[in-house]
C-alpha cells in the first residue's frame, strides 16, 4: 500500500499494520532512500540510498555539507550535523547548522565581533544555484554579501556570484583546476556581566512594567467605552501592522481553522468594521524581526487581480502572522474533487485557467524581481465570491528565509505536480511552475487528480492518458464526465494542449506563462505537442511511478 504524507512531500510504503514493520521512502532535494526502523540503533536506518555516496550526488551532504576528497561527508568550516544521530549512522542528507550567529540575525550588540569570510579553497566547481551580481571588485562583491543577511557565501572570479540562504554541492577537488568561496561566518555572543549592568537592566524592566500596567490600565477602560471598535492600524507602506493582540480577539484565540500546508495554518477573522480575513501563522522562525518586515513590504506592493492581496501581518516574539483578504468560495481542489461542492461550468473552469495562468505570468515576468511560486497546485489557488482565481502562497521564499531552504531539503513541491528537475537535482526556474500548471490544467479539464491511477486502459498514469488522447483527437475524453459534454470542443482542445506543452520533458521545450496566456486567449496558435518521453518510458503496471 503506498499512502502520502505531509502535503505529499513523503511517501510511505506498506503502511504499518504492527509497530515492528515499518519502512518509508523518503524523498529529498536530488535523493531518494528506502529507510527502515532498527530497534537496535534507535533510528530510521536507510536500506538504500540513490545515488549512493557524495561522488555521484549534488546533494548527498546536504545543506552546508562537503564532499571529501575522499568520498566522505564532512561539515563546512564554522558549522556542525544538523542530525548527528543521522550522520552516525551514514544519512548526510540531513545537512549541517551554524556553530555560531551571524551578528545580523540577533539584536544590535549582541556578539562579540561582526560577520566574517573563510575562504574555501581547493573546490571542484562553484556550489549550486548561485546569483549573479553586478559589482566592479571583489570589495563590492563581499559588501554586497554582507548587506544582505541571507547571503552565505561569495566568489569573485571575472564576476560577482552570491549564495543565498544555503550551500549545496560543496565538493573538494583532488586535482586542478580548483575553485573557491569565501564562506560568511558568525560570532559568539557577548557576555555582559557586572553589578552596574545588573541595576540598569532591574531599573529598565521596572519601568517597562509600570509603563504597561498603566497601558493596560488605560486600554480596558478605552476598551469598556466601545473606543477599540473603530481602531486605526500602524501602517508600513501598504501593509497595516496590527496587535497580535487584536489578531487574537479576530480569530476568536485562532479556533476558527480553515487549513494547514506546508508554510503553517490557516484561520478565519473578523476585524474590526466586520471585514472577513484569513490569517495565516507561518511554521519556523524565518528572518529577524527587521529583515521580516523588510521582506514582507516588499510582498505587499505586489498586487495584481489574480493574486490574493496581503493586507498586512504581526510580529510577535517568534510568532509570524500574515492577513489576507478572506476567500469566499475556498480553494480550487474543494471544487475540483469533491462531490459536496458546486459543479464548476465549463466558461467558469476555463476562466479560472487563464486566471491562474496571468496570476503566474505576473509573478515571473511583471515583478521588479522574478518570484518563482515552487508549489502550484489547486489546494493553492483560492477563489472569491464571484469565482476569480488568486493564487496564494508566493513569495514565501523571501519570507521563511532558511526555514524554506529546510523544506527544499525534503523536495518544496507536491507529489505528482513537481517538474523532473526537482527530483534530479537541477537548478530551478520559472518553467517548474509552467510544469507544474500544465498537472493543474489537465486536473480543470478533467475533474481528477491526475496522481490517482486509472482503473482500466493501457495508460494507466492520467497525464499519459491525456497526451495519447490528445494525439488521436480525442479530447472529449479528457472531460470531466459529470458536464456531460457540455463544453466548447475549439476552448478544450486549446486547454488540453497547452496542458501537455506545460508538462513537456525539457525546460525549453515548454512555454513561458506569458505565452500560456496568449495561448488560451487565441492570440497564438497552439499546435499539437509530442508526449513527452518520460511517459513513454513509463512501465504499466505495478512498477509504474510518477514524479
Amino acid at each position: 500500500m503506498v499512502s502520502s504524507q505531509e502535503n505529499g512531500s513523503s511517501l510511505v510504503l506498506n503502511y504499518p499494520r504492527s509497530p515492528d514493520f515499518t519502512e518509508h521512502l523518503q524523498l529529498h532535494l536530488g535523493q531518494v532512500s528506502l529507510r527502515s526502523w532498527s530497534n537496535s540503533s534507535g533510528g530510521w536506518v536507510s536500506r538504500w540510498t540513490l545515488p549512493s555516496d557524495c561522488k555521484s550526488g549534488a546533494f548527498f551532504c546536504g545543506r552546508f555539507g562537503a564532499c571529501k576528497s575522499d568520498g566522505k561527508c564532512d561539515c563546512v568550516d564554522g558549522f556542525e550535523p544538523s542530525n548527528p544521530s543521522e550522520w552516525q549512522l551514514g544519512y548526510f542528507v540531513s545537512g549541517c547548522l551554524r556553530s555560531l550567529p551571524l551578528s545580523c540575525e540577533t539584536n544590535n550588540g549582541q556578539t562579540l565581533h561582526d560577520d566574517s569570510f573563510v575562504p574555501l579553497d581547493n573546490l571542484q566547481g562553484l556550489p549550486y544555484n548561485s546569483q549573479n551580481h553586478s559589482a566592479r571588485s571583489e570589495q563590492d562583491c563581499r559588501e554586497a554579501c554582507v548587506s544582505r543577511c541571507y547571503c552565505v557565501a561569495y566568489a569573485y572570479d571575472s564576476g560577482c556570484k552570491l549564495w543565498y540562504h544555503s550551500l549545496y554541492n560543496v565538493s573538494f577537488a583532488s586535482r586542478p583546476p580548483y575553485s573557491k568561496v569565501y564562506l560568511r561566518l558568525g560570532s559568539k555572543l557577548r557576555v555582559r556581566k557586572g553589578l552596574q549592568t545588573i541595576v540598569v537592566v532591574s531599573m529598565v524592566v521596572g519601568l517597562a512594567a509600570t509603563t504597561c500596567v498603566i497601558l493596560t490600565l488605560a486600554l480596558l477602560w478605552r476598551y469598556r467605552r466601545g473606543l477599540l471598535t473603530c481602531r486605526t492600524f500602524q501602517a508600513e507602506g501598504p501593509l497595516a501592522v496590527y496587535p497580535y493582540a487584536e489578531v487574537k480577539r479576530a480569530t476568536r484565540n485562532f479556533s476558527d481553522k480553515l487549513g494547514e500546508g506546508g508554510f503553517g495554518c490557516v484561520f478565519r477573522g473578523t476585524m474590526p468594521g466586520s471585514t472577513l480575513v484569513a490569517v495565516k501563522r507561518l511554521k519556523g522562525l524565518g528572518h529577524v524581526d527587521k529583515q521580516f518586515r523588510a521582506e514582507v513590504r516588499t510582498l505587499g506592493v505586489i498586487q495584481h487581480t489574480n493574486l490574493v492581496r496581503l493586507l498586512g501581518f504581526c510580529v510577535k516574539g517568534s510568532t509570524r502572522l500574515l492577513v489576507y483578504e478572506y476567500m469566499a468560495n475556498g480553494s480550487l481542489d474543494s471544487h475540483l474533487f469533491s462531490e459536496d461542492s458546486c459543479l464548476l461550468t465549463w466558461d467558469l473552469r476555463y476562466r479560472i485557467a487563464l486566471g491562474i495562468a496571468k496570476g503566474l505570468a505576473y509573478l515571473h515576468e511583471g515583478c521588479e524581481d522574478c518570484i518563482i511560486h515552487c508549489d502550484i497546485k489547486p489546494e493553492n489557488i483560492l477563489l472569491d465570491a464571484e469565482f476569480c482565481a488568486k493564487i496564494a502562497d508566493f513569495g514565501m521564499a523571501k519570507l521563511l528565509g532558511r526555514e524554506f531552504n529546510s523544506a527544499l531539503t525534503t523536495i518544496r513541491g507536491t507529489m505528482g505536480y513537481l517538474a523532473p528537475e526537482w527530483v534530479s537535482g537541477q537548478r530551478i526556474t520559472t518553467k517548474a511552475d509552467v510544469y507544474s500548471f500544465g498537472i493543474v490544467l489537465l486536473e480543470i479539464v478533467s475533474g481528477r487528480r491526475s496522481t490517482v491511477r486509472l482503473e482500466s486502459g493501457s495508460h494507466r498514469y492520467f497525464p499519459l492518458y491525456a497526451a495519447a488522447q490528445l494525439r488521436e483527437g480525442n479530447v472529449l475524453r479528457l472531460l470531466d464526465r459529470r458536464l456531460g459534454g457540455d463544453a466548447s470542443v475549439e476552448e478544450l482542445g486549446v486547454a488540453c494542449r497547452v496542458a501537455c506543452w506545460c508538462i513537456q520533458d525539457e525546460e525549453s521545450d515548454r512555454p513561458s506563462m506569458g505565452q500560456v496566456v496568449r495561448m488560451l486567449e487565441g492570440v497564438v496558435k497552439t499546435e499539437i505537442p509530442p508526449v513527452p518521453s518520460s511517459f513513454m518510458d513509463l512501465v504499466e503496471g505495478e512498477n509504474s511511478s510518477v514524479y
